[in-house]
């Protein structure tokens, strides 16, 4: 296997001097304590990371408020000052072993299942969610509940929170915040016409419905957007409706990051199934290549980039970065094989069974 050398450059972004071009995606794994805080187990895993060659991490969705954020039990949180001081010890811990860390802050919206503080949903309209509560998070198996809409006011409070979570996150040592804006949580609620019923500012067009996301990038980047890396996480995909694509396909990727990049974030990160298929039918443009074209900042990559060759394949058509979910969790140390054309491990059998939680092989240890 030819070193992938584009895969193992440095990069800027921002501020920050990355080491290589791999990053670990945002992972769900359930395994804080129960009031939100960050452990030591936490830290291990993710210094196990950074120990393994990865220049960059995103942590788990991190809920941003003591009211209807929280997505699930055990779910890490970065909504009061205790939250600060337990997340502490896993910045320095991906610190201590050269990597950088960026805290990933999620609402959960209409796909809440499991929330200490609030009892009941939030989503920009009352439509229940299609699909059923996973057990493996905490759900009962049975269907999501039927949401409250959102007024105005509440709206602009969630905008407030994110911001105050994301200097919260910079008082935990973060070096950047990604804004959650896929996979069918609230963000993205908004930004789906058929969870999306509003007739306000915040419905109706795609303009409309983009703009909950990019005043949310707004008021994140007033608050701490000089001082450490601010991104935003964007799918068609939805953790309950895997298949779908956004109804006016290029001419919605368009406005959709025309509109993020106007607000200058550091970087999109882009989720698809396969970055390298088309965004919309058989042919044309990949959402990477559409988001590199109208979003105009850092593109990160993700989707069935597990192999060295695909990662580097896809950085050589236009991405910028490429995270790794699958693959990383079964690989810590996958930037090391990938240097020295060591085999990957594929099997994630006894790590996301029978729930997401950590597991003790995952907190030792890397390939020298």
């Amino acid at each position: 296997m030819t070193t992938p050398k584009k895969l193992l450059s440095t990069y800027n972004l921002g501020s920050l001097t990355l080491k290589n071009r791999a990053v670990v995606a945002p992972m769900t794994r359930t395994s804080a304590e129960k009031n939100g805080n960050a452990n030591d187990r936490m830290a291990r895993y993710y210094q196990s990371y950074a120990a393994g060659g990865f220049g960059l991490v995103i942590t788990e969705g991190t809920y941003p408020d003591e009211e209807y954020s929280q997505g699930y039990s055990f779910q890490p949180g970065i909504a009061n000052v205790e939250h600060v001081g337990a997340w502490k010890q896993v910045t320095e811990a991906v610190h201590a072993k050269g990597g950088k860390i960026i805290l990933q802050i999620a609402h959960a919206g209409a796909l809440a299942i499991g929330n200490i503080y609030k009892e009941g949903t939030v989503a920009p309209s009352a439509v229940k969610p299609f699909g059923e509560q996973s057990p493996a998070f905490g759900g009962d198996g049975g269907e999501y509940l039927t949401p409250k809409e959102l007024t105005r006011e509440e709206i602009k409070a969630i905008i407030a929170s994110f911001a105050e979570a994301a200097l919260r996150a910079e008082q935990a040592g973060f070096d950047g915040v990604e804004i959650h804006a896929a996979a069918g949580y609230l963000l993205d609620e908004f930004l789906t016409d058929f969870t999306n019923l509003r007739q306000d500012e915040y419905g109706g067009s795609t303009e409309n419905r983009v703009r909950f996301t990019t005043e949310i990038i707004r008021a994140v980047k007033e608050k701490v957007g000089q001082r450490i890396v601010v991104g935003v996480r964007i799918s068609q995909a939805k953790a309950n409706y895997f298949v779908h694509k956004w109804a006016n396909g290029e001419e919605d990727a368009r406005i959709i990051f025309e509109a993020i990049g106007a607000e200058k974030p550091d970087y999109i990160h882009i989720t698809e199934y396969n970055a390298h298929a088309p965004a919309f039918g058989d042919s044309g443009s990949t959402l990477v290549e559409l988001a590199k074209k109208y979003g105009n900042t850092t593109i990160i990559a993700n989707g069935q980039l597990d192999q060295p060759e695909d990662a580097e394949r896809a950085l050589e058509a236009g991405s910028d970065l490429i995270s790794l979910g699958k693959a990383a969790l079964a690989n810590h140390d996958w930037v090391v094989k990938a240097e020295k054309g060591l085999p990957l491990e594929s099997s994630l059998e006894n790590i996301l069974g029978p729930t997401p939680s950590l597991k003790d092989q995952e907190l030792y240890g890397h390939a020298e």
